[in-house]
């Protein structure tokens, strides 16, 4: 009982010291966390009163930097995301039998293009002709008895059950037979569409049963291109918008095409959803299950304020650019920060912060810090 009562206080005492233990990294990380708020807005405060020190007295870095101009003006601006996606067979069929038989004869080969209803295999037929000969025989006999006692009964000769058992007799043969060569077409492979014989996958004399892959035809004329998009582009596109489309295997291959259908539901674990494109084949270079790329339109401003992208930088405070101010007879830099949009093509949309008519440091931006002095290059 005291080993008991022992072992219960060790274990209290170590899980005290583990929950001290977590405790002091937790106030370690509090304490450093505020140390760095602490740090940032001594430097906020301290930038803001150089800003203010450089407007109120227009001095400047006591030095030339010289830079080229760029003069914005309203310019039309498009975003465009991308997508992978993998190409897929309009028109393709995995034949296989719709009764089971022994495989006596194939008649095409892989690679081999073949058209629609063209045989393309037989199974084992024997006992069904062996069937279909022994009934035509019966009907034959069937048949004559049946108009011979039709004849009777027209003239009122004979019974009615007679006739009618001639007749019953004729056409239960008639149905039969009908069955029995239903059957024996079944037993003839035919290639539901026209295209090019991918692979056959049974051997003759091997068995081929209803639901086994016998023979692959796949026609490449018209191709399906499967893509998934983030839910995120869901609002940005619609049925019928123009695509850019490219393959990484044939870089001459470049179409735009639209989107041919989207999918309903959205995937759970990848929160993507399906768009399907379909174009048709020329020359049959693409094969299906090859990758494409797949660009897309999902904003546009035809009256933008458009900066290159490697004039934008970032500090603490946001994203700025510098403007060229004249000052004194001199031009000089001023950081102006700025509202900035989305980015495309290394051109970058600016939402506030600039106007049409603003001039802007361009090339030697990397020189230049606020209040320097620019020597302007044409």
């Amino acid at each position: 009982m005291r080993k008991i009562t022992l072992s219960i206080a060790l274990m209290v005492f170590l899980a005290s010291c583990g929950h001290r233990e977590n405790n002091g990294i937790e106030q370690q990380i509090i304490t450093y966390q505020k140390q760095v708020t602490a740090i940032n807005n001594k430097i906020n405060i301290l930038q803001q009163k150089l800003d203010q020190q450089h407007k109120k007295s227009k001095i400047n870095t006591g030095f030339t930097v010289s830079v080229t101009s760029r003069k914005l003006a309203p310019a039309e601006f498009k975003h465009y995301f991308s997508a992978s996606g993998e190409v897929e067979s309009v028109n393709e069929a995995f034949i296989s039998p719709q009764i089971s038989g022994q495989v006596v004869e194939i008649l095409v080969h892989e690679g081999q293009y073949v058209d629609k209803g063209q045989l393309l295999a037989r199974l084992e037929t024997d006992m069904i002709e062996d069937n279909i000969r022994e009934l035509k025989t019966s009907l034959e006999l069937a048949n004559t008895t049946y108009k011979k006692q039709k004849a009777l009964w027209d003239k009122h000769i004979g019974s009615e059950i007679q006739y009618l058992q001639a007749k019953t007799q004729m056409e239960s043969l008639q149905n039969k037979l009908a069955a029995l060569k239903t059957q024996y077409d079944k037993s003839l492979i035919k290639s539901p569409l026209a295209g090019y014989v991918e692979s056959v996958d049974l051997k003759e004399g091997e068995l081929a049963t209803p639901g086994m892959r016998f023979i692959y035809v796949v026609n490449l004329d018209q191709l399906y291109v499967n893509a998934q998009i983030s839910e995120t582009y869901i609002s940005s596109v619609r049925q019928g918008d123009s695509v850019d489309l490219s393959f990484p295997a044939f870089p001459d291959i470049n179409m735009k095409t639209s989107i041919y259908r989207i999918g309903k539901v959205i995937n759970k674990q990848s929160r993507t959803v399906e768009i399907q494109l379909k174009i048709r084949n020329r020359d049959n270079k693409l094969k299906p299950n090859l990758l494409a790329r797949l660009k897309m339109l999902d904003y546009s401003n035809t009256n933008a304020i458009v900066v290159p992208a490697y004039l934008v930088r970032e500090d603490i405070q946001g994203y700025y650019l510098y403007m060229i101010s004249h000052e004194k007879d001199h031009f000089i830099a001023r950081k102006r920060y700025v509202k900035v949009g989305k980015s495309s093509q290394n051109q970058m949309e600016i939402l506030q912060g600039l106007k049409a008519g603003d001039l802007i440091v361009d090339k030697g931006y990397n020189n230049v810090v606020d209040g320097v002095v620019l020597q302007m290059v044409k």
